[in-house]
């Protein structure tokens, strides 16, 4: 499925007022039962995996437990961050949107790869700086904590737009404001795992959804969506 920024993988009790789930829509789609083998946050859009039975969504399952799925996002962050960079951060585990928290507080190993794709200055007022600035960044989490893309961006102090449990409120706003960006600017673009039957080696992809697509080309990097991992 390509997962549109907003709609739950499956039902929670911590947000009770939603009544669309990822599950639910494509088993209606379909006409049949389906297990999702992995989860993206309620405000992240792209690919999200699904298996038809549940001993396919036990094998995918364990191939993300293993790390042995490649996965890829693109973001807009705040900031110039470099060209390229791994951040090796352990993260404590955090309460998720379905009431999950795990049984320690312990920190785990945590580590993000990432590589700028495009930047730019704006001449919007932010504080004391006159001009505010953005880049577009490809990110490979290379293990799968709790929100870890958008800790590990803010551990770096270059917070992913429109976050805001770990962005910057002012920046969120002002996409919103002269954008008209109201969503989490994180996408799930490619996904690389092997077949459970068979082992061969299976890559999905998905462009960025329309609303992050549109501000991408806002911001002047619209020819990057033609060069790109799912064409």
């Amino acid at each position: 499925m390509d997962k549109p920024a907003g709609l739950l993988v499956h039902r929670s009790d911590l947000d009770r007022q939603e009544t669309r789930f990822a599950v639910q829509l494509l088993r209606d789609q379909i006409g049949r039962p389906v297990w999702p083998a992995h989860r993206l946050d309620k405000g992240t859009s792209g690919v999200l995996l699904f298996a038809l039975d549940a001993e396919a969504a036990a094998a995918l399952s364990g191939q993300f437990e293993r790390g042995e799925v490649a996965k890829t996002y693109w973001a807009v962050v705040r900031g110039h961050p470099a060209e390229a960079g791994e951040i090796d951060h352990p993260l404590g585990r955090l309460r998720d949107e379905y009431g999950y928290r795990g049984e320690s507080d312990v920190a785990q190993p945590a580590v993000t790869r990432y590589r700028r794709l495009a930047t730019v200055e704006l001449p919007w007022p932010v504080d004391r700086y006159p001009t505010s600035r953005y880049a577009l960044v490809e990110l490979a989490p290379l293990t799968g904590r709790r929100h870890q893309l958008r800790r590990h961006m803010k551990h770096i102090a270059h917070p992913i737009v429109g976050d805001a449990s770990h962005g910057k409120g002012r920046h969120n706003r002002m996409f919103q404001e002269r954008l008209g960006c109201h969503r989490l600017l994180l996408a799930a673009v490619r996904l690389a795992v092997r077949h459970p039957d068979d082992g061969r080696p299976l890559t999905l992809a998905a462009a960025p959804a329309p609303d992050f697509a549109a501000c991408i080309e806002q911001l002047g990097w619209a020819d990057l969506l033609q060069d790109t991992p799912w064409h």
